[in-house]
């Protein structure tokens, strides 16, 4: 199974129960994330510059590098392998602005065919796939949901509810092509260390989910209210996969 993840930090947010429990089943699970590339501060543009500094990090810190450090300390926790791909987040390919990157794809945009070639020989034969919705429209998020959906048949891929943007907007919807009925995985067992894993973004946590100590609550909370909303008593996550796709998650679902 391969997990697809924009950037350093959502596949765990988002699934880190669900990657935990299929690793505790013996299945082979790689999380691949898109957007991992190193970039010179002296060529950034300032917005792009400013979602480092803005985290209390000096120019010259290699601001990616750390985070690929922090992504393999999480997937570490949960038992799953990982692999980086050296693509560049949308502020280093023209989005100028917070409101931009939730404003749609540049038509200038190019990184579609770069993403696809590197994403193809990855998941090429994985019993399954796992992607975003794109819940909260991000540019990127976007990205790796259209690109998947390409390459990807509906009986291989499931698709995930976009944490912390889930919790910001709950009733937020998919992206066209995310079809199915919705699977809840009960991470009752995992949720204690999902939590551990996302803590290993000290870059982002803070960021997105106010402080360190408001992350545990706020994805237990949010795992909670999952499994009230699937209609069961557990903490869930929860993904939307058509019927042949969901017999891949069989051993952990439970609706």
């Amino acid at each position: 199974m391969v997990a697809v993840s924009p950037h350093l930090d959502d596949a765990v947010f988002s699934i880190g129960g669900t990657l935990a429990r299929l690793g505790e089943t013996g299945s082979q699970i790689e999380v691949v994330t898109c957007f991992t590339g190193s970039v010179d501060p002296a060529t950034a543009t300032p917005f792009a510059l400013s979602t480092q500094l803005d985290k209390g990090l000096a120019a010259d810190v290699d601001y990616m590098a750390l985070r690929r450090e922090e992504d393999r300390e999480a997937l570490q926790i949960l038992g799953v392998a990982g692999r980086h791909l050296d693509l560049l987040e949308a502020p280093h390919r023209g989005y100028d602005s917070p409101a931009d990157l939730f404003a749609g794809r540049h038509g200038g945009d190019d990184v579609g065919p770069a993403l696809a070639e590197a994403l193809a020989p990855v998941i090429d034969g994985a019993d399954l796939v796992l992607a975003p919705q794109a819940l909260g429209d991000h540019v990127d998020h976007q990205w790796v949901g259209a690109v998947v959906a390409d390459l990807v048949g509906e009986d291989r891929r499931a698709w995930w509810r976009d944490t912390p943007y889930v919790v910001r907007g709950p009733d937020a919807l998919p992206m066209a092509h995310v079809r199915g009925p919705e699977i809840a995985v009960d991470v009752t067992e995992v949720l204690d260390r999902k939590i551990r894993a996302v803590a290993c973004y000290a870059t982002q946590v803070p960021f997105q989910f106010g402080s360190v100590a408001a992350a545990g609550p706020a994805l237990a909370s949010l795992a909670r209210s999952e499994g009230e909303r699937c209609g069961t008593a557990a903490p869930a996550e929860v993904l939307v996969a058509a019927p042949a796709a969901r017999d891949a998650l069989a051993c952990v679902r439970v609706g």
